[in-house]
């Protein structure tokens, strides 16, 4: 584990340097809006009388690649990307503390002539710090995208951005040169929390 942070910090230096390493050829940015009100379709959500407050959403994405929204007592989990088959509710995956996305979603996208396939995907999070009154910590988290035959996604790396400079090209190259060679379920997401830690986070299979 150690070693896998000293090549993550070498290669970060390398580069804030201006020098790219070569995975990043041929991988570009188109970024989408998520907004519940206009881009998402409820499919489930808690009946009136039955005292609870969640909603599960299908939203736009980017070119058909969906991004499922699930709501629940003041927190989110997102999927982005196809879920495995038959399996609507992928595991809950949030923060602890009450927590909401931003409106737009960042998608990496590698290309190649013609095609153009998201395999990962940059969303900002505002997660409150209960002992500060309505603060908020900024995170962007790094997801893999579940593609058509590979139905496999979550979150791979999680870059605070409060306090912590650059935090845009850390998530970039966590997403350019992790996701696609992570294993959901078995691997340890990448932490990058500069001078304030990332808020609890946790992952629980349905």
């Amino acid at each position: 584990m150690v070693a896998r942070e000293a090549g993550y910090a070498a290669a970060l230096a390398v580069l804030f340097l201006g020098v790219l390493p070569a995975s990043a050829d041929g991988i570009v940015s188109a970024y989408t809006k998520l907004d519940p009100e206009t881009t998402c379709t409820t499919f489930a959500a808690a009946e009136p009388d039955e005292g609870g407050d969640w909603a599960n959403m299908v939203c736009d994405g980017y070119r058909g690649y969906p991004i499922f929204l699930y709501y629940g007592d003041a927190r989110e989990s997102l999927f982005y990307g196809f879920p495995p088959a038959g399996d609507l509710a992928p595991a809950w995956e949030s923060f602890d503390a009450f927590n909401s996305t931003g409106p737009t979603v960042e998608w990496r996208i590698e290309t190649a002539g013609e095609r153009r396939m998201p395999f990962a995907t940059i969303h900002r999070w505002f997660v409150s710090e209960p002992d500060d009154g309505g603060g908020q910590i900024e995170v962007l988290v790094v997801a893999k995208v579940g593609q058509p035959a590979e139905r496999q996604g979550c979150a791979v790396g999680y870059v605070v951005a409060t306090g912590n400079e650059n935090a845009n090209e850390k998530a970039r190259y966590i997403a350019d040169n992790v996701v696609r060679d992570f294993i959901c379920d078995a691997d340890q997401p990448t932490i990058d929390q500069g001078t304030v830690p990332v808020p609890s986070f946790n992952r629980t299979a349905n």
